[in-house]
């Protein structure tokens, strides 16, 4: 059965233009939310130019030398991008009439390996009813037909990590209360109809987390050689969005959650990829450490009420994050457009200071860290979203 597809007006117009640019093809994302029915296109983004291909006048004249590894790093960065609610939908690829015939091939092999690389990162549980399509766009550049398909990258992978899961299990008070999963997130209130610009409607969102001490009668913790510890401090601002048509609390609060875990485990992920190419993986001694952890920050889309998130180190200039939009997702940025969403929030590393020799200490990779971080962080996020009660925006998408 086919899908419908609400798309913005301005992404045609949009890839109307990359098609007229004198390359054999041109690739990049969808971007956008899915819901039962129908999904929602709010933009594309053409896949950033390398640095050497930068200015250079000869573009590669055949899709086998489509960039795999390159166009799915693209997709791994924006996604760090998007707020709750709002994923990659699928990809696209302009060609030459010469090249329309390979086009649906190289498209599939896209799909399956944007959605592989983002789905090693992502520490939520897609749900049962959850749509898996994901849509492969083709548009010859002479004759401007459009061929879209669809397919289904479901992948059966189970588990969580413990403090995720403690998020995923939480309880949502939404105005103080906690409302049926099924029941609309609009009701009792007037729907904008037509054209109407999307409304925002700001409520007050708890989020309550199960007790760590004594709530379980049966402990599943094991003993692991550890080498240190990771504590995070501080709260988060979460921002997620959701469609109008009759929206359900279960997917307001499903955005909520994602963005939640998303976010920590995105910077937390940036930070630790700083540390190792600035430090490197090995230091002889180990002492007590701060690290002060990546600010949130959004930007509006030029036209709509959603915002995009990124974020910066403490000296990061506004000029930087203007170059990484520019490049990311192809949309330029104001720099009074950049809005700083947080304080300052940090990480403490603790080594232990026994005698660990030279050898194991110069083990502690990247890989290492993330693990202990994720061996960590479940009781340091629970208290935290438990302590701090954050407003959060409900953002809804005009049909």
């Amino acid at each position: 059965m086919g899908r419908t597809y609400f798309v913005e007006e301005a992404i045609g117009q949009y890839l109307s233009d990359l098609s007229t640019k004198s390359k054999p093809y041109v690739t990049g994302l969808l971007i956008g939310q899915c819901s039962q029915q129908r999904d929602y296109v709010l933009r594309a983004v053409r896949t950033p130019p390398k640095e050497e291909q930068k200015g250079d006048s000869i573009s590669p004249s055949t899709l086998a030398s489509v960039d795999e590894e390159w166009i799915t790093t693209h997709a791994s960065q924006v996604s760090r991008m998007l707020p709750g609610g709002l994923l990659v939908l699928g990809v696209f690829i302009i060609a030459t009439p010469e090249l329309s015939k390979d086009s649906q091939n190289a498209l599939r092999k896209l799909i399956f390996s944007v959605e592989k690389s983002l789905t090693k990162r992502r520490l939520w549980k897609p749900t049962e009813e959850e749509v898996s399509d994901r849509a492969a766009l083709q548009i010859c550049s002479a004759t401007k037909k459009v061929v879209c398909r669809t397919y289904d990258v479901h992948d059966p992978k189970n588990g969580l990590n413990r403090w995720s899961k403690q998020i995923e299990d939480s309880v949502f008070l939404i105005n103080g209360q906690v409302k049926d999963d099924d029941t609309e997130l609009l009701e009792g209130q007037k729907k904008l109809r037509g054209n109407a610009q999307s409304s925002t409607q700001l409520s007050d969102v708890r989020v309550l987390t199960q007790l760590s001490q004594g709530s379980s009668p049966r402990s599943t913790a094991t003993v692991q050689v550890c080498s240190g510890s990771i504590n995070l401090r501080g709260a988060v601002k979460c921002r997620a969005y959701v469609h109008n048509n009759k929206p359900r609390v279960r997917e307001a609060v499903q955005a909520l959650k994602r963005d939640i875990i998303n976010t920590l485990g995105d910077r937390c992920e940036i930070l630790f990829e700083d540390l190792i190419i600035n430090e490197g993986p090995h230091k002889k001694n180990f002492e007590r450490e701060y690290h002060v952890l990546p600010q949130r920050l959004f930007v509006p889309i030029a036209g709509s009420s959603v915002m995009l998130s990124d974020y910066k180190f403490g000296d990061e200039a506004a000029g930087e994050i203007q170059e990484r939009f520019g490049e990311m997702l192809d949309q330029t940025v104001q720099a009074e457009d950049i809005h700083i969403a947080e304080e300052f929030n940090t990480v403490d590393i603790c080594p232990i200071t026994d005698n660990t020799d030279d050898t194991q200490q110069k083990q502690l990779t990247k890989a290492s860290l993330l693990l202990k971080l994720q061996q960590n962080m479940g009781v340091v996020i629970a208290a935290a979203v438990a302590v701090f009660a954050s407003i959060f925006s409900f953002n809804y998408f005009s049909d």
